[in-house]
């Protein structure tokens, strides 16, 4: 039964272990630097994403669901690719199988070639500039809005491919708190309209919303079920 109720499945989120990027301060957030070997998981990373597994296991026995019920759907970068195939590790779950399936969209927000490989210490420029206008992408990367756009996507594949699973999201900072923000605004709109994914997502893509995303932010290795 799916939590959230204009859902076929119930889904946790877990934000990738701690990356390279991570230790070094640095923004890498293109498909070209970030799926590189070279900006995977950091050795703690890894670690997390154990600890992160171990921890969903319990859940997962806490609420009687089945690992075979699992699915697990990741971004294509470095850091999430291992994160996610930890965690089927963990699991004893084949990565290499329809369970484990990659997703382009669950990819991290780009965050445009001004801030790629600098200094982290600018997104704080990003989540200001997100706050003042979500559909305002910094200069050639993605605003909220984009990012609101191919969730939108990702989700509706994920909701068509399986029913009454249980889907585990690993994906970046960014995607994931606003996946969180979407998700509570479109259940709480189906509840009063009765609308569907598509249509509920869409009535709630509007700036007081979606400025909002920080809101749900996430630690490296953070798991935490959307209810």
């Amino acid at each position: 039964m799916a939590t959230l109720s204009f859902l076929r499945n119930r889904y946790w989120v877990l934000r990738h272990g701690k990356s390279i990027p991570n230790e070094k301060g640095l923004v890498v957030s293109s498909m070209e630097n970030g799926t590189l070997p070279e900006y995977g998981l950091a050795s703690e990373g890894n670690s997390q994403a154990q600890m992160a597994g171990k921890l969903f296991h319990e859940e997962l026995e806490a609420n009687n669901i089945p690992v075979d019920n699992v699915r697990i759907c990741y971004s294509p970068f470095s850091r999430t690719t291992q994160t996610a195939k930890v965690v089927a590790s963990v699991l004893n779950l084949p990565f290499e199988s329809p369970k484990c399936k990659v997703m382009e969209e669950l990819r991290e927000r780009f965050f445009g070639p001004t801030f790629e490989l600098l200094s982290h210490d600018k997104y704080s420029e990003i989540w200001a500039l997100d706050e003042k206008d979500p559909f305002m992408p910094p200069e050639g990367g993605e605003s909220v809005a984009d990012v609101v756009s191919r969730l939108a996507t990702a989700l509706a594949a994920i909701e068509a491919e399986f029913q009454g699973c249980t889907i585990l999201v690993v994906s970046h900072g960014d995607p994931l708190q606003t996946l969180q923000t979407i998700l509570h605004a479109a259940n709480q709109h189906s509840k009063s309209n009765g609308d569907d994914l598509v249509a509920s997502i869409k009535a709630i893509t509007v700036p007081s919303i979606l400025s909002q995303h920080r809101k749900y932010a996430l630690l490296t290795g953070e798991l935490q079920q959307i209810k």
